[in-house]
């Protein structure tokens, strides 16, 4: 049975769950922000898709993949085909939010872009980037996430950077991708802008995630209902809050080993009450 200890981390991580990942109205959008430090080149696409390879990709889905897949409930999950449907899901958030500067990488392994952007992006300060963004970039560049995306303790997986601004995408699912342009709508706020890299390091520190992942998941279910579309809402609460477990078993396994052992079991719990809360979505 779990320790007191870690009982008594779990409740405030519910808690924080339980204020932080909820719709919340009305819906608050952003605008472009023209003195952004670093602006995408001229002439530079802000969504790019990788070149298929097939083995690469062959593997990272079968195989890399498979306990994101098990744990998620979804074949989908970094499954390295971005469809349209995800496409356009990131690209209609960034135009709503205003967030004209962030990369969206879909299924990409750009290791010359990613460096260019951490040494560019004036909006975070250079101790910061020269310290934890080099190590981030780092892994980026030793452990290639178009490979290994899912992959417990190395394959990272959909996520976003803050020390290059860069929303990187392994799976066909639109709700991830509102939840990671989420989190560049969170780091872009008025009270973050200019504290990105502080912000970005409080994440080692207890509880944190779990506030920064239920923001970006609020802004995500929040657009959804702002825009009455009841089918998404309704898919996206067992995928968001099934993720959203597997932060608090992170949380825990700060203090106690139990917390791989129920990194499925808080997982699907979180999914099931997703499914449980999608019934009650208003239709539009």
């Amino acid at each position: 049975m779990p320790s007191q200890r870690s009982v008594r981390v779990l409740i405030p991580c519910l808690i924080a769950f339980l204020t932080s990942a909820c719709v919340s109205l009305p819906y608050q959008p952003q605008r472009c922000d023209k003195s952004d430090p670093m602006p995408l080149a001229d002439h530079e696409s802000q969504i790019e898709i990788g070149r298929p390879v097939k083995w690469v990709d062959g593997f990272g889905n079968y195989f890399f993949s498979l306990p994101a897949k098990l744990i998620l409930l979804n074949w989908k999950v970094d499954n390295h085909d971005i469809g349209e449907r995800t496409e356009e899901a990131i690209a209609d958030y960034l135009a709503t939010n205003g967030l004209c500067n962030v990369k969206v990488r879909l299924n990409q392994y750009a290791v010359g872009g990613e460096w260019s952007r951490l040494f560019r992006n004036k909006g975070v300060a250079a101790g910061w980037r020269y310290t934890l963004g080099i190590l981030t970039v780092s892994m980026y560049t030793i452990f290639p996430e178009r490979l290994l995306a899912g992959f417990p303790f190395i394959g990272g997986g959909d996520h976003y950077n803050p020390y290059t601004n860069t929303i990187s995408l392994y799976s066909d699912v639109p709700a991830i991708a509102l939840h990671e342009g989420g989190h560049a709508k969170d780091f872009a706020g008025k009270s973050n802008r200019h504290w990105k890299g502080g912000y970005a390091a409080l994440r080692l520190l207890p509880l944190v995630p779990l506030w920064q992942e239920g923001v970006a998941s609020s802004d995500a279910l929040s657009l959804l209902r702002s825009e009455g579309a009841a089918r998404k809402e309704r898919d996206a609460y067992p995928m968001l809050w099934g993720a959203y477990g597997t932060y608090v078993v992170g949380e825990v396994g700060r203090w106690t080993p139990l917390g791989p052992a129920i990194s499925l079991g808080a997982a699907w719990t979180g999914k099931a009450m997703g499914w449980v809360r999608a019934r009650f979505v208003p239709d539009p």
